[in-house]
Formats: structure tokens, C-alpha cells, sequence
């Protein structure tokens, strides 16, 4: 049969094989499946699959490229767009759901693994992203959706990647966005834009990394309002930026980054920068803590805080 020796290759589309697209071209489900089993063709989801020998039923973008094939009318969103378009967001990667949105209000079903939300979007409200050409939410669009679902910490982690300096994926860029166009998306008549425009003036451009944001939330949750980005002097005249001063008191607090995502050489120049912090004039008091205390200790870090602060403020 022709489509026996063209073989199963030609019908790939952006690197996924649909099984309803290969009984369309004349294949029996039985000797499709046969076929698939002898080549070790990867199954990415049930009717679709990835060439053999790639792994790329592995590959976030091609498990998002068969869900869109599936079901055209979905477009990615939420995470997994923050994803592609190189947003930090909190704990993104290849187990967590799939996240799309039906612009048409009518997807009912509930595949495994999958989140569709049902929400109205625009024709801007959607591009063509990566080498698998999907349909992803304009950039807009997805940090307004992040912030209209949350979590709050998840949405402002991705908005202040956004709007600053980060390095994603071991690449520094420029902010992929400005506060204006933010502030306009969020102005938008949709569910939980409310709440999202009370987290967005919750938003420091200048932090650093999704630890910093999040020391910085759980912080103010407390109570306890640090200058952010505070300049200090150090002995020798040179100017050093903290992550967090309590001025008055002469306490500052760093985040470090090297247990969440940063390398040995960078952890090394932290030190050196602590040690130059530390003789800083304003600087009385240095506490450190790295991201595992931010994510998963943060009542110890903050009594800790609280109990320094209490300290400085008993002495004359």
C-alpha cells in the first residue's frame, strides 16, 4: 500500500503523529498499532504520538503541540505560556498540568494532566510561538491571567521576571514588558481583575529572583516593611544595593540564590559581597538565608527577623 511505503514519518505534524490522522491515510488500527510497537514510536498522549528514538514525547512543547492537535480550538496559557515565552514562575516544569484556555466557553471534557480554563480571549490576545508553532496567550495576556487566577505568589514571581532584569535559562534579557501595559491589561472586565490589580501594586521590579520576591511577600504578610534595592556605602566609598534594609535598625537582609539556581562562582562572589555589606556604616546587622529557608522555612525566618529587630531596637 502506498502509505505503507511512504511509512508513518509523512503524516508528523510539528513532530506528533495523531493516530486519527494515520486511519484517515488508509492505515487499520491494528497494523498502525503494530507498526507503532515495531519502530518505537513514544506515545505523548493517548492518540498521539512522537517519533522513535527522539524522546520528544518527553519535550513540554511537543506534549502542548498534541494537546492543540487534538483540540484545535484550545490555546495555551497561565503557566505554561509563561513557560514559552521565558517567564520565571514557581515550581514550572515537565510533570505539571498543561494549562490552556477555550476561547469558546464549550470544552467540557477532563484529559489527564490538563487544565482548560474558559475564559474569552481576543484576537491579540493570541500569537504563534516556538519552533511547534502554538497558539500561546500574547505576553499581556498571560501575566493577566496569572494574576487574575493566581496563587499570589506565583503570579507576582512571573510578573516581576517580567518586568526586570532576570536571568532565565542562564540567559540575562531586557524586561519583556512595561508597568503601562500591564496596568491596561489588568483594567480588562474579566473575573478576579480586582484581585489583580491589588496584587499588581504589590510588584518591586527590582528583585531579583523568584527567593527574593517571595522573602520579600512573606515579609510584608508579617507586617514588616524593608526598603527594597536599599543603597548602602561601603568603607571604601563603593556603592552596594541590599535586598533588604530595615535602615533604622540597621538590619539587612540577603537572599542567596545558589540553592534555588545559581552556580559555585556566583555563590563565591556572594561571599565576597556579604563580607563587604558587613562593614557597611549603615549596617549593623546582616542575616543571610537561602531559598530553601524562603520556601520551605519561612516562620523560622521570620521570628528570626522579628527577634533582630527587637534587639536592635532595645539598644541605645
Amino acid at each position: 500500500m502506498e502509505h505503507e511505503r511512504n511509512g508513518l514519518r509523512a503524516l508528523v505534524e510539528e513532530g506528533v503523529l495523531l493516530t486519527s490522522r494515520a486511519l484517515e491515510a488508509g492505515w487499520t488500527r491494528s497494523s498502525l498499532f503494530r507498526r507503532l510497537g515495531a519502530e518505537g514510536w513514544g506515545r505523548v498522549r493517548q492518540g498521539a504520538w512522537a517519533e522513535p528514538g527522539t524522546g520528544a514525547e518527553h519535550d513540554p512543547d511537543v506534549r502542548l503541540k498534541a494537546v492543540q492537535l487534538l483540540h484545535p480550538r484550545l490555546v495555551v496559557s497561565h503557566r505554561s505560556a509563561a513557560r514559552l515565552q521565558r517567564i520565571e514562575t514557581l515550581g514550572h516544569g515537565t510533570t505539571e498540568r498543561l494549562e490552556f484556555t477555550d476561547p469558546a466557553l464549550t470544552f467540557r471534557q477532563r484529559p489527564t494532566g490538563i487544565r482548560v480554563y474558559r475564559v474569552p480571549l481576543a484576537d491579540t490576545d493570541v500569537e504563534v510561538v516556538g519552533r511547534h508553532r502554538l497558539r500561546t496567550t500574547a505576553l499581556a495576556r498571560t501575566l493577566g491571567d496569572l494574576l487574575r487566577c493566581g496563587p499570589r505568589d506565583d503570579a507576582l514571581v512571573a510578573v516581576e521576571s517580567a518586568l526586570g532584569h532576570r536571568r532565565v535559562g542562564g540567559v540575562r534579557g531586557p524586561p519583556l514588558i512595561t508597568p503601562a501595559a500591564l496596568a491596561i491589561e489588568v483594567e480588562a472586565p474579566l473575573p478576579g481583575s480586582a484581585r489583580a490589580r491589588k496584587w499588581l501594586a504589590l510588584v518591586d521590579r527590582g528583585a531579583g529572583s523568584p527567593a527574593e520576591t517571595v522573602a520579600r511577600l512573606r515579609m510584608h504578610d508579617a507586617g514588616l516593611r524593608p526598603e527594597t534595592q536599599a543603597e548602602v556605602r561601603t568603607p571604601d566609598g563603593r556603592c552596594r544595593y541590599l535586598d533588604f534594609l530595615f535602615r533604622a535598625e540597621g538590619l539587612a537582609v540577603e537572599i542567596e540564590g545558589y540553592a534555588y539556581h545559581g552556580t559555585r562562582d556566583s555563590h563565591r562572589r556572594d561571599m565576597v559581597r556579604f563580607d563587604e555589606i558587613s562593614r557597611c556604616p549603615e549596617v549593623r546587622r546582616l542575616l543571610r538565608y537561602g531559598a530553601d529557608d524562603v520556601f520551605h522555612h519561612p516562620a523560622r525566618m521570620l521570628e528570626e527577623i522579628h527577634g533582630v529587630l527587637t534587639e536592635c531596637r532595645a539598644r541605645p
